[in-house]
């Protein structure tokens, strides 16, 4: 199994929509719109109970 990546990209703004985002510093994202800084974290992915994977 490979390591995740360091970043995953948004495509907008979770706060206002946006589409303007720029990376920051730390894996951040800073948005140009609402000036709101936040990060984007990779969790995993969850099958329903008896569906094959």
């Amino acid at each position: 199994m490979t390591a995740p990546s360091e970043r995953a990209t948004p495509f907008h703004c979770p706060y206002c929509g946006d589409e303007d985002l720029r990376p920051d510093e730390g894996g951040a994202w800073l948005c140009g719109a609402c000036r709101r800084v936040f990060t984007v974290k990779f969790i995993g992915l969850r099958f329903p109970e008896g569906a094959s994977k």
